[in-house]
């Protein structure tokens, strides 16, 4: 099913599992839906079965927001004290749509007492009291975990799932992965159809293809990840830097963010650091999961100055991870959103799409955790594999089962509204807005509403916007003023452009040219680049004794290398 298929679906308030591979667009889709939504005026709860997804998409844990908090069971007395919440009674009854992302790591015995929590709070019979249900996630990623003692239950395995009765979307377009053979073994394992040439496959991963990129150890356990990252750290020259993480808001909330929060409290960085994004910047040209290596600091904020896979630098900002309540930021943290990454878990590492992976899967304990770790890369050619057992890629066969008929479900309600006309679905989305006290959106409203997802991946057309006002004759000053950036912003968009070759580097020249001291400045920093070198902006800053500012020297740094003078 495509994206679209299953938007139109979601718009039409029936409860929906929203699932796919990794590098399908569940996140993507969801993101678009929760900005329709709130542009129609319908009150949308965002959680997620996790903190650390939780603090991904901006909502609470389905535990906090339910008010269920850590009971494994729902007693009378729990209901009826739950019940008298005032906060959790507000918020369920105003919520029209319940999102609960993660879904595979949510136990049915959970979904259930949140299922009676909702009943009661709203004196309903219905699933959840009558609101929209949509799950999202994947099975085939990591699974609940079971108290000792205790047997696990898949969400989908619930009573509260069977009367729900989601229709399923399941998406099939990928935009992860780039490489047919990776695919192909994904595939196999969600089948339960491993055959020996696919640990072959693996077996023959020896080596990293990108240069210069340390490639992020996974591991299936907590304990050596921190020793890992601090010991290689140590091992580093030079003074460290130090960013700590500031908050605002409900103080509960706040240490929350805090903790589950994949950027540390206080991060220490050194020039050669080993880092990984841990939030999405389509703008500023990084994602959670983007590899780099610190090759600076920005000089006069000390802001870090990363280098990708691709050789992009990118100067790396404070951004900020919210939690908001009826369209309200109730807690916020802010920091730069890096981590050291020459290790992470597999758990901490769902959601991400890494550049390069190095794991040992000989320890793999639980099922889903090899294809977990294999499916966070995009190619092989980024994979190394120390250690393998034969348990590594097995999936529960319970799961293979299911994601068969949820293939087929999908197919059914695919084929049920392709056979409906445009104007019977317009009804349809019509309907559920209004009968939940909402406004139908136009596509004007939705194009200038600036809360959802949609507007945070605009970078092609962001760049196009900076390209025009440079034909334009604007510098790099007006640029930033009138489209509210910093100037490194947009000088990252100069050097995106002209890599793309969507700005030629004539047009750059003439850019510079409008300085009065253009031939000064590109005489004493060509003689600095010959002498040099180009390949770290810090020995050419203090080369010139900081004469000229790092963005000057960026750009000028094109002008030499493209002009190959």
């Amino acid at each position: 099913m495509t994206q679209d298929t299953a938007l139109s679906i979601l718009k039409t308030g029936a409860n929906v599992f929203l699932t796919g591979e990794p590098g399908a667009g569940k996140t993507y889709t969801i993101n678009q839906y929760i900005h329709w939504l709130e542009t129609a005026g319908l009150n949308v709860a965002v959680t997620a079965s996790t903190g650390i997804a939780a603090t991904h998409i901006g909502g609470l844990t389905i535990h906090s927001w339910s008010g269920v908090g850590t009971r494994d069971t729902l007693t009378r007395g729990d209901l009826d004290l739950i019940a008298t919440n005032e906060r959790v009674v507000k918020r369920v009854k105003k919520t029209h749509v319940l999102i609960i992302d993660e879904i595979s790591m949510l136990d049915g015995k959970l979904l259930d007492m949140v299922d009676v929590i909702c009943r009661t709070i709203r004196m309903s019979t219905e699933a959840f009291g009558g609101m929209q249900v949509v799950c999202v996630g994947d099975f085939f990623q990591l699974p609940p975990i079971a108290r000792p003692g205790e047997m696990m239950r898949y969400a989908f395995e619930s009573r509260a799932w069977e009367n729900l009765h989601p229709l399923v979307c399941y998406l099939t377009d990928q935009f992860r992965q780039e490489d047919e053979q990776l695919l192909n073994l994904l595939n196999s394992i969600r089948r339960g159809e491993i055959e020996e040439e696919h640990f072959t496959l693996l077996k023959e991963q020896i080596d990293i293809a990108y240069e210069d990129i340390d490639p992020t150890r996974l591991y299936t356990h907590n304990a050596d990840v921190d020793t890992v990252n601090l010991q290689k750290l140590s091992e580093l020259s030079g003074s460290s830097n130090n960013f700590k993480m500031s908050g605002k808001g409900n103080k509960i909330l706040q240490e929350s963010l805090m903790r589950n929060c994949l950027s540390p409290v206080n991060l220490n960085l050194k020039v050669e650091a080993m880092v990984m994004c841990t939030k999405n910047n389509f703008e500023a040209g990084y994602v959670n999961g983007t590899l780099a290596r610190v090759v600076d600091f920005e000089p006069f904020e000390g802001y870090p100055i990363i280098e990708t896979a691709t050789k992009k630098r990118i100067t790396i900002e404070p951004v900020s991870w919210e939690i908001a309540e009826e369209g309200k930021v109730i807690a916020a943290i802010e920091q730069v959103p890096l981590r050291l990454a020459w290790a992470i878990t597999v758990h901490k590492s769902q959601g991400m799409s890494l550049d390069a992976v190095e794991v040992d899967l000989s320890k793999a304990f639980v099922y889903g955790q090899g294809y977990v770790a294999l499916s966070r890369v995009r190619t092989l050619a980024g994979l190394k594999v120390l250690g393998m057992n034969p348990q590594a890629l097995m999936v529960d066969p319970k799961i293979i089962k299911e994601n068969e008929r949820f293939k087929q479900e999908s197919e059914a309600a695919e084929e049920t509204f392709a056979n409906m006309e445009e104007k019977e679905i317009s009804a349809m989305h019509e309907r559920f807005v209004k009968a939940n006290g909402g406004k139908l959106p136009s596509q004007e409203e939705l194009k200038s509403h600036n809360k959802g997802e949609v507007d945070r991946v605009k970078k092609e057309s962001t760049q196009s916007e900076t390209k025009r006002l440079l034909q334009a004759g604007k510098d790099l000053e007006r640029i930033a003023e009138e489209r509210k950036l910093t100037i490194a912003t947009i000088a990252g968009h100069v050097e995106d452009l002209i890599d793309s070759q969507d700005l030629k580097i004539e047009e750059l020249e003439n850019l510079l040219m409008q300085d009065k001291n253009y031939q000064k400045t590109k005489s004493e920093l060509f003689s600095i680049f010959q002498k040099i070198g180009t390949e770290k902006l810090k020995p050419i800053y203090e080369g010139n004794d900081g004469k000229y500012d790092y963005i000057t020297i960026r750009l000028f740094r094109l002008l030499y290398t493209n002009k190959n003078i």
